[in-house]
């Protein structure tokens, strides 16, 4: 594994450390802050219901002292009543079926007149008023024990959680409290007694907009915790990206050293080749191959000579601003110079169709590099093709634009690879990446002379169908 490999390795491992650190570190924190909002709701929660348990004792007993009544006269007034019709009722009936169904009614009605008759939630409200608390409230009364009295007793209903019954004005504890709604905070539970009936029921306060309450209160331990987990997020987020990126960059350096090596080996050894090929005694006798020989060697100088430039000029331009030699030129006729030239070169093999509705008009370029520009983009347009290229050159005005467009019908670029052509050394992935030779420069170069220009470059294709670059120069470049 030579240095370069250990560094993909090494930034790979770190970018997986971080990854698996940064996703456990953020599920931590939510938990532990979930962990917390839910221990402040609870506590929120029992606070609120302790401190209008209290408050309602206060006002129990203020109102048993100050007051004649205690909220349920008018109940006890309707029960004495109708107990003595229910009592007879009950005493009549002797088929099971309609003896439960008759104790059903008894039971919805008593409950229902408990409910709506009585006065103690008015009480209540203006106490909890007098003493700064919210006095809006639902009550909700449960009956947990019914029985109708007369020469034999009858148990209308019983709670079964509910213990033994109680007698009227017991004050004791009540023998166990049920499971109610959170909402719902238990007052007392009371007693009336009359000659034909007893009932127990307990008493509650609902206040149904609690948990706004208790939201509202806590809205600044929300708003921290969900600040602190975003921060976290982002801070991952960032750290995670620049890894990714640092790793791509790692990745086109790699791609770049093994490409350059590749393309530095070819000429090389055709150069040492040759050199071994003029020391056989039978090539020394031939001045035919001796010259045939010279002129490869010179070729691949040439070749060699022009990869090192193109490396020092990209280091050139890394550390300066183009230095642009600008000449004002007719496009249309530099157009055709640059496609005829081409043709006539390395494009011999493909069709090429040129379009231009230019009016005449005219362009302040440097010569060379738009010259190089346009050669780059005809050169891929031949290279990334798996047949017979077909090339379109057009050229038109558009928005105050010159627009020139190179069409092929190439291998085409996924979209993944479009966002990254033109970055220094990228090459797209197609499998073998020594199937098309290059250093990942040539569209580089484009946008850089394109941009120094004034104008941009950029890309629309679909793998298998082809590519279209269109480079935008202002008029008045």
């Amino acid at each position: 594994m030579n240095n370069f490999e250990k560094e993909k390795f090494h930034l790979m491992k770190k970018r997986n450390t971080v990854l698996i650190l940064g996703v456990t570190s953020i599920l931590i924190l939510i938990s532990v802050q979930v962990f917390i909002i839910v221990g402040i709701w609870k506590q929120k929660n029992e606070m609120f219901a302790l401190s209008y348990t209290s408050l309602s004792k206060d006002a129990l007993t203020f109102i048993s002292r100050r007051m004649p009544t205690d909220g349920f006269d008018t109940v006890r007034f309707i029960l004495k009543r109708y107990s003595e019709q229910a009592v007879k009722d009950l005493h009549e009936i002797k088929d099971v079926k309609e003896l439960d169904a008759r104790k059903n009614d008894i039971l919805d009605y008593v409950t229902k007149v408990v409910n709506q008759e009585q006065d103690l939630s008015g009480m209540l409200s203006s106490y909890f008023e007098r003493r700064g608390f919210k006095k809006n409230f639902n009550c909700s009364i449960v009956i947990n024990y019914l029985e109708m009295i007369s020469t034999d007793t009858v148990i209308v209903y019983r709670n079964q959680d509910f213990g033994p019954p109680l007698r009227a004005g017991d004050r004791g504890r009540r023998p166990s409290i049920p499971e109610i709604n959170r909402s719902k905070i238990w007052v007392n539970w009371f007693t009336e007694e009359d000659n034909n009936y007893k009932l127990v029921f307990d008493y509650f306060i609902d206040f149904s907009d609690q948990q706004k309450t208790i939201l509202k209160e806590m809205s600044w331990s929300l708003g921290l915790s969900t600040l602190s987990i975003l921060l976290v997020g982002i801070m991952f987020i960032i750290t995670y990206r620049n890894l990714t990126e640092e790793k791509r960059l790692s990745n086109l350096k790699t791609d770049f050293i093994n490409n350059m090596t590749h393309e530095l080996k070819t000429p090389l050894s055709t150069i040492t080749v040759a050199g071994k090929t003029l020391e056989m005694v039978q090539i020394r006798n031939n001045d035919a191959k001796i010259l045939e020989t010279a002129k490869l060697i010179g070729k691949q100088s040439v070749h060699l000579n022009q990869l090192i430039n193109m490396i020092l000029e990209i280091s050139m331009w890394e550390r300066t601003e183009f230095q642009l030699d600008k000449k004002t030129v007719d496009i249309e006729e530099f157009l055709n110079d640059v496609v005829g030239s081409f043709k006539s070169g390395g494009g011999n093999n493909s069709t090429l169709n040129q379009k231009y509705n230019l009016s005449g008009a005219k362009l302040d370029l440097d010569v060379i590099y738009f010259t190089t520009l346009m050669n780059n983009l005809l050169s891929n347009a031949v290279k990334y093709s798996d047949r017979v290229p077909v090339i379109d050159v057009e050229g038109f005005i558009q928005d105050n634009n010159i627009c020139i467009t190179v069409s092929d019908n190439g291998i085409g670029i996924n979209k993944l690879d479009q966002k990254h052509i033109f970055d220094k050394f990228y090459r797209a992935s197609t499998g073998n990446i020594h199937k098309f030779k290059g250093l990942g420069l040539g569209l580089y170069y484009v946008k850089k002379i394109a941009v120094a220009h004034g104008g941009d470059v950029t890309v629309s294709s679909k793998p298998g169908k082809g590519s279209t670059f269109t480079i935008a120069i202002p008029t008045n470049s």
